[in-house]
Parts: structure tokens; sequence; C-alpha cells
């Protein structure tokens, strides 16, 4: 992974919630698929593909881990992401 990258927190923003690191693009479908699961970030983070995570609501696990793959993909180097 590139030194500095950082695709996903937990406990942030709040302590039942997460956040991941997608592209603006990713960001919408897990938003439209689950929006009582994902909410974009506000600002300039929310535009840049920041995901918060409720991770206390409805069934997060079926998502989460697409979207963690999605984020680490979206940070990986560029030879190890393109092959997942």
């Amino acid at each position: 992974m590139r030194e500095g990258k950082i695709f996903a927190t937990l406990a942030y923003p709040t302590r039942n919630g997460g956040m991941v690191k997608l592209t603006p693009e990713q960001q919408g479908e897990f938003v439209q698929a689950q929006p009582e699961v994902f909410e974009a970030r506000e600002g300039r983070m929310g535009r840049g593909g920041a995901t918060s995570v409720r991770l206390k609501s409805g069934r997060p696990r079926r998502f989460w881990g697409p979207a963690m793959a999605a984020a680490w993909c979206h940070a990986a180097p560029r030879k190890v992401g393109a092959g997942v």
C-alpha cells in the first residue's frame, strides 16, 4: 500500500460507525444500494469519496466487506489493486 493512504477507519466518526474511502462513483453506488448503512461525508472529503458506515444499522456486514475491498483496491498499489 502507498504510504500515508488510509482506506478505512473504525469507531469514526462515532463509536458505532466507520468510514471507507471510495471513489465518488463507488460511493454513489453504496449509498444508493443501502442508504441506511452508507452516507457520504460532508464537504471536500465527502465529495472525494469519504463514506460513513453505520455499523449498527440494518445488515451492514453484507455490504461492509465489499466496501472495504473497494476502498482497499482504491488505496493499494496499482499493480496489486488492479489484480483484485
